[in-house]
């Protein structure tokens, strides 16, 4: 079980080596997450870890995921690296549940190692090279919530496939199970049940990837 207050401890290592040797408290270490002191001493005290924001400050600094959430050192990792994944993590890439998105262009991204404990509802996959966005929107839960950070196979692009998938389309980037009619239109569905399926044609849609896990956010 990963628990905040490790984590913490070694946020705090990665400050010191630019405080000139000051002590570093917790309120720095929510300063450095972008989180009100408030609410940080709140999730240690519940252990509600927010995976978003170290994962943005471990690309930030290019910092190890493993070492800082297991304190796994780099030749332990390479030990074991069937049980990591190598991600491009988008931090300013959103996928729309909802009705609007961003473009999947080749932005600036950062490559981190993040080990498959922190994924959720993990899919079998061959590939272990991965990409990681954000979900805008609320027309995917209650399976993907507002503010997820998804992982994305690249690899897998066959919508006959039953799961979750990217879309590129004209008017932005979806996050939808995706099923192509016999009249040949493409039909983008919601799990939110509030949500009715959007039809598009087929030229005006691309598959990304598979969406094969998730972080929730918190």
């Amino acid at each position: 079980m990963l628990i905040l207050s490790d984590i913490i401890e070694r946020l705090k290592i990665v400050l010191s080596e630019s405080t000139l040797g000051k002590k570093v408290f917790d309120k720095d270490v929510a300063q450095a997450l972008s989180i009100p002191s408030s609410t940080f001493a709140t999730m240690k005290k519940r252990n509600s870890i927010p995976y978003e924001e170290i994962l943005e400050f471990c690309a930030l600094k290019k910092i190890s995921v493993n070492w800082l959430f297991f304190d796994q050192a780099v030749d332990m990792l390479k030990a074991e690296t069937d049980k990591f994944f190598q991600v491009r993590y988008f931090s300013d890439i959103r996928a729309s549940a909802g009705g609007g998105a961003y473009g999947f262009d080749e932005e600036e991204s950062e490559m981190i190692s993040v080990d498959e404990k922190i994924m959720h509802n993990m899919v079998g996959m061959g590939n272990t090279e991965l990409e990681a966005i954000h979900v805008d929107g609320e027309s995917m839960e209650p399976t993907l919530q507002d503010g997820s950070i998804v992982f994305v196979d690249r690899d897998q692009t066959n919508i006959n496939k039953d799961g979750i998938f990217i879309a590129s389309t004209t008017t932005g980037l979806f996050i939808k199970r995706i099923r192509q009619r016999a009249d040949g239109m493409v039909e983008l569905i919601s799990d939110n049940t509030m949500y009715s399926p959007e039809l598009i044609a087929p030229e005006e849609i691309s598959i990304v990837g598979k969406v094969v896990g998730n972080i929730e956010s918190l």
